[in-house]
């Protein structure tokens, strides 16, 4: 389970420390147990971010079953999607 509460203190931590490599590094050490993941918003078609700021969205990973999906219910999330946002 990932709280609402700690999606927000992550999309702070990375609109304060910017989004790169070292930055999933950071949140993969200050949040054990949640899998971040990195790509391009524009690569997750048809979803809706679960939080969503200029530069970046956040979505939720629900990886109970065998195959990872995206889900909106935090309750079940595993794990974090940073969607990096390049202006047009």
């Amino acid at each position: 389970m990932i709280t609402l509460e700690q999606t927000r203190e992550i999309a702070g931590k990375i609109a304060q420390l910017g989004l790169n490599e070292s930055v999933l590094s950071t949140l993969r050490q200050a949040y054990p147990g949640v899998h971040f993941t990195y790509c391009m918003d524009d690569d997750i078609p048809n979803n809706e971010p679960v939080l969503a700021r200029d530069d970046f969205n956040l979505y939720l990973v629900d990886g109970r079953e065998h195959c990872l999906c995206l889900t909106s219910d935090h309750e079940v999330a595993t794990g974090i999607v940073v969607a990096e946002i390049i202006p047009d």
